[in-house]
């Protein structure tokens, strides 16, 4: 197993539970693995296909995803292929051919085709395990049920003694226990691996209106100069205003949503994917389908629906390992406009239920990755060090007053407003409707006028979280007062508020941004074995893009950003050498060796 392991993907050991999970399945037993995006699911059905007699079938629901897998399996010399409406019919009848003759060791299939050819194809073939990618997508239970998926328990009744393995990122007990029922699973083991991700910074801004977004998306952006990342937006005219306006400063970005064309779509996904664009900002259509190890960061325009949701989302930011960052905003529109969909759908209590998690999450001051591990089933007994509330633990005044006035306002217009007409009165707004309905008139108006509106809205997020009052979705989401509420209204309890910590730097424009490194060539580099150079390792990243662009593949297939900052630190001077380092396995040593030997040489030369 470490053999094959080291010769075909390059590494020198397991991650947790990876080798459990594949002893399992070369026993021919039947498995469910709950691993976190870039945990390394994919190695634990990979690696026994390829030491088993025959062909592995792989059940994924995306074209996508299937194509990203194949390349990154060929990239490494190992023979696979994907079965789906892509494929003509030349390409199809060279894949049957291959395949009877045994020559393909993995072969990825859509559910829909798969139903297809259990009756042709797959009868003719020995087949070594089935691997159900994203399983979740089973349950109606599931953050992202697919109808095709029910139908995939005819493979235990096809082939009842062939090993099933069932995989996905996330998945609470109910839905675990469905995946289960669903494909008829056989007494499996359950691999259920840490969904701790150390690598992920987690930062939530709360209250933010438009303006501070776009200066804080900037901002965050122009410090990543050469990193790409995904913005997540609830509504695909937001992406579109978003990358509109990441285009306008100067930023190369594109839009992905299910309001585009096909053909659309896929070129945005190709191009972010090649790196000809830094940013993509979709609505959450997009990314089940992406395998892209560098993806750097994560912002999330508005608030997920849930966890499971935000979890699978962030989890496409540093799947190699490597440190990267994910920020989410949070505003009171967020949440109004999240609960009328959850009321809408056909499971309003489920989905009201996770969406006060999400919630919670967002609104926390406490470690954010032990709420996180804590929603997926597991402890940790120390705060994490790497989110915005360990970093800066927050601050809390008496806000009895502030809490008052807002409280008084809603109580003396009958709790017939909104948050936006609920500001308006505090800070003496003379709107149209405000005048019409006399409540320029009330004792409250404009009494929070020392108070700016975006802190109102912070403010009254803090006390709708608080419990001080709540919003009737039912009537047009008017303000209702609470028990809790009343006792600060009417002086019997203090309230503590959060203090507002803002950060009011304006985003350096990409144009003056500081040049970068002079000709890479001109210096050899001085630094020492052991710590790394950023100048050699930006010069690693434009080879690897130039021999990924001559195969026309992304260029994270030909080596991944974690093995270019081991390249850049070790810095191996002979193929020997190279072949030694984490990632690059003998087909890669022989491919790549020379060319990046030859550069690590041609700049440590004195």
């Amino acid at each position: 197993m470490l053999q094959t392991l080291k010769n075909c993907f390059g590494y020198d050991s397991f991650r947790p539970l990876q080798r459990e999970i594949i002893e399992n399945i070369l026993d021919k037993k039947d498995s469910v693995v709950l691993m976190p995006t870039g945990g390394g699911k994919s190695i634990c059905y990979q690696l026994p296909a390829l030491m088993m007699q025959g062909t592995a079938i792989v059940v994924s629901p995306l074209i996508s995803l299937m194509k990203d897998q194949v390349e990154s399996l060929q990239a490494n010399g190992i023979s696979a292929r994907a079965l789906n409406s892509n494929n003509d019919d030349t390409e199809n009848v060279m894949l049957r051919r291959e395949c009877l003759q045994g020559k393909i060791k993995i072969l990825y299939i859509s559910p829909e085709r798969l139903l297809i050819e259990l009756n042709f194809l797959l009868k003719e073939l020995q087949i070594s395990l089935f691997a159900i990618d994203e399983a979740h997508c089973i349950s109606q239970w599931g953050h992202d049920f697919r109808p095709e998926y029910t139908q995939l328990k005819a493979i235990r009744e096809q082939f009842p003694q062939t090993p099933i393995v069932a995989l996905t990122a996330t998945a609470d007990k109910i839905t675990r226990q469905d995946i289960i029922k669903q494909l008829d699973l056989k007494n499996p083991k359950t691999f259920i691996s840490s969904f701790d991700r150390p690598n992920l910074s987690l930062d939530v801004r709360r209250g933010y209106q438009q303006k501070e977004k776009t200066r804080t998306i900037l901002e965050f952006i122009f410090k990543r100069p050469n990193e790409c990342g995904i913005i997540y937006c609830m509504s695909r005219d937001k992406t579109e205003k978003v990358a509109d306006m990441l285009i306008r400063h100067g930023v190369k970005a594109t839009v992905y949503h299910a309001g585009l064309s096909s053909s659309a779509r896929d070129k945005a996904q190709e191009d972010f994917i090649n790196d000809r664009v830094q940013v993509v900002c979709a609505t959450i259509a997009f990314g089940m389908g992406i395998d892209k190890s560098n993806v750097r960061w994560v912002i999330h325009y508005n608030m997920p629906k849930s966890i499971e949701s935000f979890y699978q989302e962030i989890g496409r930011a540093g799947r190699d390992g490597v440190k990267s960052d994910t920020l989410l905003f949070y505003s009171l529109g967020d949440l109004v406009m999240l609960s009328k969909f959850a009321l809408d759908s056909g499971q309003q209590t489920v989905n009201l239920e996770k969406l006060n998690r999400m919630q919670q999450y967002a609104e926390s001051d406490i470690c954010r990755r032990r709420i996180l591990l804590n929603y997926f089933g597991e402890t940790m007994d120390h705060d994490c060090g790497n989110c915005d509330v360990c970093k800066n633990p927050p601050e809390r005044f008496d806000g009895t007053i502030i809490v008052q006035k807002a409280l008084s306002a809603i109580m003396r217009t009958n709790q017939q407003i909104g948050t936006r007409m609920l500001i308006a009165i505090l800070r003496g707004n003379y709107m149209e409707e405000l005048t019409e309905k006399g409540y320029d008139q009330l004792k409250t108006f404009g009494a929070g006028r020392d108070v700016p509106q975006r802190d109102w809205q912070d403010y009254l997020l803090q006390m709708l979280n608080m419990g001080y009052f709540e919003i009737a979705y039912n009537e047009s989401n008017h303000l209702k007062i609470t028990t809790a509420g009343a006792k600060v209204l009417y002086g019997q309890e203090k309230a503590m508020l959060v203090v507002i910590k803002r950060e009011d730097e304006k985003p350096q424009s990409k144009s003056k941004k500081k040049k970068e490194s002079p000709a890479l060539f001109q210096t050899p580099i001085s630094i020492p074995i052991g710590e790394e150079s950023e100048t050699l390792f930006e010069e690693l990243r434009m080879l690897r893009k130039r021999l990924a662009d001559q195969q026309a593949i992304p260029a994270y297939i030909v080596l991944s950003d974690k093995t270019l900052h081991q390249l850049a630190i070790q810095r191996p001077t002979t193929l020997e050498e190279f072949g030694t380092i984490n990632g690059i396995g003998e087909y890669k040593k022989e491919k790549y060796g020379k060319d990046f030997v030859e550069l690590i040489n041609q700049m440590t030369s004195k």
